[in-house]
């Protein structure tokens, strides 16, 4: 019997967390890859923080806590965050992007599916998130859309 067959035959198969698949050594998950990568954020939902409105609050639900994000200025990713166990109150910062959880990252984007990385600058290294469940964009909800 070959060895190494029987290595990777008995391998669990991936969970649904897994997220697209293996390559086909079954030694890389897909998304691991740079075209897998690539294939993958493509098609996913989310909010370029580049291109959001300035000082319109971003609701972000991860796995595990809350986060506002509120875009400071337009064609930058200077935001105030606040949520989660690291930003009990709003603290200016980066948003650098969302990842899997290796080394690529989708620049300036909040993901749905992926981790957020946020870049407070004090030299720490970046807050990584757990993975984003929802992503929306907060309206006020003191305008009145219909006249009187």
């Amino acid at each position: 019997m070959n060895r190494s067959a029987s290595r990777r035959n008995s391998n669990p198969k991936p969970g649904p967390d897994a997220g697209g698949g293996y390559t086909g050594s079954d030694l890389v998950p897909r998304r691991s890859t740079l075209d897998g990568f690539a294939t993958e954020v493509a098609v996913a939902e989310g909010i370029n923080v580049r291109e959001a409105e300035p000082l319109v609050p971003i609701l972000v639900a991860t796995q595990n806590s809350l986060y506002r994000i509120v875009p400071l200025r337009w064609g930058n990713t200077d935001v105030l965050v606040q949520g989660g166990q690291f930003f009990p109150e709003p603290t200016e910062a980066r948003l650098a992007g969302s990842t899997f959880g290796g080394s690529f990252l989708k620049m300036h984007w909040i993901t749905v599916g992926m981790h957020m990385e946020i870049d407070t600058g004090t030299g720490g290294g970046p807050v990584i998130t757990t993975r984003v469940a929802d992503v929306r964009v907060e309206r006020d909800r003191t305008t009145n859309p219909r006249p009187h």
